[in-house]
């Protein structure tokens, strides 16, 4: 088990932003599928999830118990980071849920607290030109319609004080020769303290 930033696009093991995390303090942020905070945690990090959804949480419990790990679980907007201490977090990764934050940037600002200096925020996200040619979409084919683009997550990064350092466009591995990335995943390191 890896480290996912989607179904059929590149993990970690091969893309490596997340770098070791052998008992190193991980938070996932909106549980992905399958869940990272259990590939961390059996990686050996202590990890913790965070989801708004308590379907989500319950059901990475029930996970993280068959898997023989512990996951720190907690339930509330993603944003929520008040259970985690200033500078006390060595990694965050959101895969596919940045999108879901009602207020993007106070969910940088509580990431760039609960970061050590330096250390990384990993986001998965579809990919703002993929949205244009996908199949559901008949009528309007928008860049970027329901998902953050390209330039308003930089510019939130950027305000955040933080350093996109890594930019990963990935595309579906089923398709041969794909028209456009699917997947955008960005390494940002915290600037400053």
């Amino acid at each position: 088990m890896n480290i996912s930033y989607g179904a059929n696009v590149a993990d970690d093991a091969e893309l490596r932003l997340c770098g070791d995390v052998v008992g190193k303090r991980v938070i996932e942020l909106g549980v992905s599928s399958p869940p990272n905070s259990i590939a961390m945690a059996l990686m050996g990090a202590k990890a913790i999830a965070l989801d708004p959804d308590p379907r989500a949480i319950a059901g990475l419990r029930a996970s993280a118990e068959r898997a023989e790990v512990k996951v720190e679980c907690h339930q509330g907007e993603l944003a929520d980071l008040g259970f985690a201490t200033s500078a006390s977090v060595d990694l965050v990764v959101a895969s596919h849920s940045l999108n879901a934050a009602d207020d993007l940037p106070r969910l940088l600002r509580q990431v760039h607290r609960v970061l050590k200096p330096g250390a990384s925020f990993v986001v998965a996200t579809t990919h703002p030109v993929a949205v244009m040619f996908a199949q559901e979409r008949t009528a309007h084919h928008v860049y970027a319609h329901g998902v953050h683009s390209f330039g308003e997550l930089y510019m939130a990064f950027e305000r955040s004080n933080f350093h996109l350092d890594m930019v990963n466009e990935l595309p579906d591995h089923r398709v041969r020769e794909p028209l456009c990335p699917s997947v955008l995943v960005v390494r940002a390191r915290k600037q400053g303290v």
